[in-house]
């Protein structure tokens, strides 16, 4: 049997390398010590063991025959062939009958074929851990963490190689793999509401361009452009909501799950909004015509001009985020006020207070500005802030629903996707000194989306076997 020749490898392993250690040691007493070398010796033993028991199980299913047929074409035994690859347990070298055709044809290597590794050396349990690593931290620090607590041990430029290579494949079929994954997931039950929102973030790109900051204080002589640039990338949200009622009899929203879409800059953010799209379309299929949906937005006018124009958000309520508008508010306080003035400090508490409890708050507020704008002798700078502030509530009053939204238990503020930005973007992306080439950068970002949404088991079962039929 196949199983008592890879019981009878790894034992005999265990065995050689426990009792060579023990012939010089004193394991009589335990001391820090002592346990600390007995770990180091049985994680090698077991290390050991696994390659051991892992080459007999490939082994017993070596081919024998002088020749083999493959594609209706004939193969002969040429010679004994090493390859080494890396499993689980560390580097594995086999040898392997390498067949080949007449006159100096292809070659074919049955054994590689039969366990789905032609033309690899990283198996896909190391392949998985590795772009998993990857999804959160830089290969050299994937590269030290797997030093300290596996067996087997990638290099850097191994692992990002295979992030690489993901990527080549998976921006050819991500629609394919994500339709799969929501094809098998569940939305939550008691869902409500359903809430979309996406906000952008800036990604220092290595390519020409401007960057943002401070101009130079002199020109630089023949300097035209920088060799980088930032530019937006396009962070989406999807999240479903239920409603709590609190002691106080107050209903709150309370968020159940969150699918996260993500992409490196693109003119208009096309295939951003794409995958956002079908996220949405997924969870209203899940969840069926009952359930409440909601926008939240900050209030950039670009994202604006695209849901208003487009006519699958039109059963949508719309909302500016609540802390954006509080943050106009609290500079519109500054402006009449002054800067830390207990009078704006209390018309600021008023108004925030109206617009969580009153539908005509706006309305209230907008008046409210123009009295004192009037009354009050502003410099021309504050008049002007003052200004751009009630232009903001003037063009934006109807999308601040806000006391409706908590009457009804609905969140009002966008602060998922303004994390998003932060942990799927800026964390991994905008470490000091780092640039990014847009697929480079678009590598990592599908990584991550796939672990923040909770769908990395999903996704790795259906990008293996989407990839194997491929």
């Amino acid at each position: 049997m196949v199983i008592a020749t890879v019981i009878e490898a790894m034992t005999s392993e265990i065995r050689r390398i426990l009792v060579d250690f023990s012939e010089n040691q004193d394991l009589e007493t335990l001391t820090p010590g002592s346990a600390s070398a007995v770990t180091r010796a049985v994680q090698s033993a077991v290390a050991s063991a696994g390659l051991a028991g892992f080459r007999a199980f490939l082994q017993s299913h070596e081919e024998t025959s002088d020749t083999v047929v493959r594609d209706d074409k004939v193969y002969r035994y040429k010679f004994a062939s090493a390859k080494t690859f890396l499993t689980v347990f560390g580097s594995l070298e086999v040898q392997r009958r390498l067949y080949q055709q007449d006159k100096g044809g292809d070659s074919y290597v049955p054994l590689d074929a039969k366990w789905g590794m032609e033309k690899k050396y990283v198996t896909p349990e190391v392949q998985e851990a590795c772009l998993f690593g990857q999804g959160l931290n830089t290969p050299q620090e994937v590269e030290a963490l797997l030093e300290k607590c596996a067996l087997f041990q990638p290099s850097a430029s191994t692992i990002k190689r295979l992030a690489q290579d993901a990527e080549e494949w998976l921006e050819g079929h991500k629609a394919e793999v994500d339709e799969a994954i929501r094809q098998e997931e569940q939305k939550p039950s008691g869902t409500r509401t359903l809430v979309g929102s996406l906000d952008g973030v800036n990604v220092l790109l290595d390519e020409p361009g401007s960057k943002k900051g401070r101009p130079p204080e002199r020109p630089q002589k023949g300097k035209e452009e920088d060799k980088s640039s930032y530019k937006n990338a396009m962070v989406g949200t999807v999240s479903c909501y239920t409603a709590e009622r609190q002691e106080s009899g107050e209903l709150t929203s309370k968020r159940l799950a969150t699918a996260y879409v993500a992409r490196m800059p693109e003119d208009r953010a096309v295939t951003a909004k794409e995958e956002f799209e079908r996220e949405l379309s997924h969870a209203e299929a899940q969840l069926g015509p009952d359930v409440q949906k909601l926008l939240l937005l900050d209030a950039s006018r670009g994202l604006w001009n695209y849901v208003e124009s487009t006519d699958r958000f039109n059963d949508y309520e719309k909302a500016v985020d609540f802390f954006h508008s509080t943050e106009h508010l609290s500079s519109a306080a500054e402006a009449l006020f002054g800067k830390k003035s207990e009078e704006g400090q209390a018309w600021y508490n008023k108004y925030r207070t109206k617009l969580l409890e009153e539908d005509d708050a706006v309305e209230s507020l907008l008046r409210s500005i123009h009295y004192y704008g009037g009354q009050r002798k502003l410099s021309g700078a504050r008049k002007k802030q003052l200004r751009d502030h009630r232009t903001f509530f003037q063009n934006n009053g109807h999308r601040m629903p806000y006391a409706s939204l908590r009457r009804r238990g609905l969140p009002i503020g966008s602060g998922v996707v303004e994390a998003a930005c932060k942990t799927i973007v800026k964390q991994r992306l905008g470490r000091s000194g780092m640039r990014w080439s847009r697929k480079g950068g678009q590598a990592i970002l599908n990584l991550r989306t796939y672990i923040k949404s909770d769908r990395w088991d999903l996704f790795w079962k259906h990008y293996s076997s989407l990839r194997k039929a491929s």
